[in-house]
């Protein structure tokens, strides 16, 4: 498993991270935890599209400001 990116917020419990894990099945190879020790797990199509959403634009509604 190969960590790609580490996603830090301002808190002292640890930070959610993006794994790949090309020995996984195909359908569970992305790999997402959070700071409470819980994971998601899902296909690259699936994260392509979590990906294209944000890239569109489609996802901006979600940011929180401060």
């Amino acid at each position: 498993m190969r960590s790609i990116a580490r996603f830090c917020g301002q808190c002292s419990c640890g930070c959610p991270e993006l794994f790949v894990d090309r020995d996984a099945p195909e359908e569970r190879q992305v790999i997402v935890t959070d700071d409470f020790g819980q994971r998601v797990e899902m296909s690259l199509d699936q994260f392509a599209s979590i990906v294209e959403a944000a890239k569109s634009g489609s996802l901006d509604g979600l940011a929180l400001v401060h």
